[in-house]
């Protein structure tokens, strides 16, 4: 069975950075794009970034570009995101997703963890 499990949340201070890692489980996930996605309160969940399965390539919303970093180390099977000058607006839950067919940031994923809690506030 597939799991996708996410951790490094927390609160930091407006201008601060976190790191976020997200580990899938049950399967073999070094051929397959991995995201991450974010969900405010009250707002719909949005893209924030996705890295190709062979690590070179990746994509960003404008909202986190030179600010966010996604990286994956696929021997350990894992995805980070770098999360630097840490805005009040980047508030969310955040949740690591992995498709099965890649269709472009926004298309359809399969997997899904259960998002941790990033929080920026002074």
């Amino acid at each position: 069975q597939v799991q996708v499990v996410e951790s490094g949340g927390g609160l930091v201070q407006p201008g601060g950075s976190l790191r976020l890692s997200c580990i899938p489980s049950g399967h073999t996930f070094s051929n397959y794009a991995m995201a991450w996605f974010r969900q405010a309160p009250g707002k719909e969940r949005e893209f924030v970034a996705v890295v190709m399965f062979n690590g070179f390539g990746a994509e960003y919303a404008d909202s986190v570009k030179a600010r966010f970093t996604i990286s994956r180390e696929s021997a350990q099977n894992t995805v980070y995101l770098q999360m630097n000058n840490l805005e009040p607006g980047d508030t969310a839950v955040y949740y690591c997703a992995v498709p099965i067919t890649y269709s472009g940031p926004t298309g359809r994923y399969d997997y899904w963890g259960q998002g941790t809690q990033v929080t920026v506030s002074s």
